[in-house]
């Protein structure tokens, strides 16, 4: 028990010693809680005074930079403003970015006008700006000018392709545009030619007549770029086509022309609206779309470049269009109706924009006229040849000179169908291919040839073979049946009978078989005299007309000779009366048709 007493007081004076080391270091803690308020209390305005230190460093740091950054503005300013005085011949790329920086400091300082200088800054480089701009204008005038010059024809003919170009032998005079006889081989195969537009401006100095324009524009000298580059590029284009031999021309100008003259010129036009419109436009859009970024102003320059060189080209197919209308111009107006739907296509590319509105309308207009002309003049050389009362024989006995200049215009018409087709098709309605098969059927002169079946069918060919075998019989009867009757034995003998055949020689005088002779001596050489003289311009028909001929007259002459032929032979001068032998006969009808001069049958 004592044992546990004496624990228990030892308990309570450690717990008495704990507390009283408790007490003391809580008194010791508050004494240290006392000082550190004190202390911060004395620390604060250090602390202060540090951050505001801190803040006007950082202050002077922006301020530093923003300093370092005008003064680099006033620095560009100077480069700038030492390039600008310069100007821009020496280094234009290096003027250029001059003006970009003179741009540039303007901004700056107009963004940061709380600055005292930058009033005067602004106002220093905006003078600047307006000298530079002067000189960059007078740059691009410069530079536009000296690198637009009119394009020489040998270099225009060299972008085409060789079917087209000039042929040597041209050169030496003719049709120096080295066209060709129209045919719609060669029309067909111009759809897939290339054509190879020139560099009208070298490639190098494209980028810089770029920026120069694009400067202008920036600069609010829009109108100015405007005017500069349609007086010279314009110049260049319309100097071009005097070179290539383009000619304004009015219709009186066309009325007092040589008909060979002016058909000439119609078809150097043909190639020059070829060369003008499939190169040369071509290569000055190029030139526009290179230097100008906006469109509207790189469609007003192209549209004004152009449209007087366009109004010269289409004058003269106007002038052609109005002027007094005559067979002859028909073919020469299809040609020029062919290139205008060849170039149609090109033309509403090339000339697309709506400031390009009128000389699109202007092209499609002259291809009407064209056309409505052109089919004019075809109803006018109908109806003369209708009208045509003439009735004189042609002393040769050829084809008459109607006849041929009729059957030559269809033979020309045929070179044309495709045309012609296109030209009923625009017109009328209906179908093209019985419109053109029906006009050259009105008239019947023509003679049946492959293009004719092609277009107008076998039954219109038969028919006309028909009347022209019916014309041969019509000439062996008229010509030939008078002869004839002097180998007939009829009139010899009692009876009838045919040529040279039965009956005896018995109750015939010789007499009568003599006059026979002479008649027929007299008959057939007449005919020989004139007939040599006549053509067949067909070669078949001239055959078939002597065949025809000598199978009626050869075996008749044969059986006449053999049967009366010894009554003459028998008496005095026989070949007074029988001059001929069958041989004689066969050798001289090979000589007729043949237009042959005065001929003696007896050689």
């Amino acid at each position: 028990m004592e044992t546990l007493s004496e624990r228990a007081a030892l308990m309570r004076e450690s717990m008495q010693k704990s507390q009283s080391v408790t007490d003391n270091m809580v008194a010791i803690l508050g004494s240290f809680d006392h000082r550190l308020s004190a202390l911060e209390t004395a620390m604060r305005p250090t602390q202060l005074r540090t951050h505001s230190i801190r803040r006007a460093h950082e202050n002077i740091d922006k301020t530093l930079k923003v300093a370092e950054v005008i003064l680099g503005q006033f620095d560009l300013k100077r480069q700038a403003e030492a390039k600008i005085l310069r100007g821009p011949h020496e280094d234009l790329e290096s003027y250029l970015e001059a003006v970009d920086q003179l741009r540039s400091i303007v901004r700056f300082f107009s963004g940061n006008k709380s600055l005292k200088s930058s009033i005067g800054v602004i106002n220093q480089a905006n003078n600047l700006l307006g000298k530079a701009i002067f000189k960059l204008e007078e740059e691009f005038r410069q530079l536009l000018t000296s690198y637009s010059k009119p394009v020489e024809p040998d270099r225009l003919f060299d972008c085409l392709p060789n079917s087209l170009r000039p042929s040597a032998a041209s050169s030496g005079g003719g049709d120096a545009t080295g066209t060709k006889p129209h045919s719609e081989h060669q029309t067909k195969s111009l759809e897939t030619a290339v054509f190879h537009p020139p560099a009208l401006i070298p490639a190098r100095i494209m980028p810089l007549l770029h920026d120069l324009a694009q400067q202008m524009v920036e600069a609010g000298q829009q109108q100015q770029l405007f005017n500069i580059y349609r007086e010279t590029r314009s110049s260049a284009v319309e100097q071009t086509l005097r070179k290539l031999g383009v000619e304004r021309l009015s219709k009186d100008d066309v009325q007092k022309m040589q008909w060979e003259v002016l058909e000439a010129k119609i078809g150097d036009w043909i190639h020059f609206m070829r060369i003008v419109v499939k190169l040369l436009f071509v290569a000055e859009k190029s030139v526009c779309d290179q230097i100008f970024d906006h469109e509207s102003l790189r469609d007003q320059c192209f549209a004004e470049v152009t449209a007087n060189s366009v109004a010269m080209l289409l004058s003269f197919g106007e002038a052609i269009a109005k002027s007094r209308r005559s067979p002859e111009k028909l073919f020469v107006l299809l040609d020029m109706y062919e290139i205008m739907r060849e170039i149609q296509p090109d033309m509403d590319i090339i000339f697309g924009s709506k400031y390009c509105g009128e000389m699109r309308e202007a092209a499609k207009v002259l291809t009407k006229r064209l056309a409505q002309t052109a089919q004019e003049t075809f109803g006018d050389f109908e109806e003369a040849v209708e009208k045509d009362a003439t009735k004189t024989a042609v002393l040769d006995g050829t084809v008459h000179p109607l006849t041929s200049y009729v059957i030559n215009y269809v033979k020309f018409v045929f070179d044309y169908q495709s045309t012609l087709k296109q030209l009923f098709k625009e017109f009328n309605d209906g179908d093209e291919d019985e419109q053109l098969a029906s006009i050259t059927t009105q008239d019947n002169a023509g003679s049946p040839k492959s293009e004719a079946k092609d277009l107008l069918g076998d039954d219109w060919v038969q028919i006309h073979r028909r009347v022209v075998q019916q014309h041969a019989n019509q000439y062996k009867r008229i010509s030939w049946s008078k002869i004839l009757q002097c180998l007939s034995i009829q009139g010899l003998q009692g009876g009838s009978g045919s040529f040279g055949d039965g009956g005896s020689t018995t109750n015939v005088s010789r007499a009568m078989i003599k006059d026979r002779f002479k008649s027929f001596n007299i008959q057939f050489e007449e005919l020989h005299q004139r007939q040599s003289q006549w053509t067949v311009p067909d070669t078949e028909l001239r055959e078939s007309l002597r065949l025809a001929v000598a199978e009626v007259l050869l075996p008749a002459y044969r059986s006449f000779i053999k049967r009366y032929g010894p009554l003459i032979q028998g008496g005095k001068n026989p070949q007074k009366y029988i001059r001929y032998s069958p041989e004689d006969l066969e050798r001289m009808l090979a000589e007729f048709f043949e237009g042959k001069t005065s001929i003696d049958p007896r050689r």
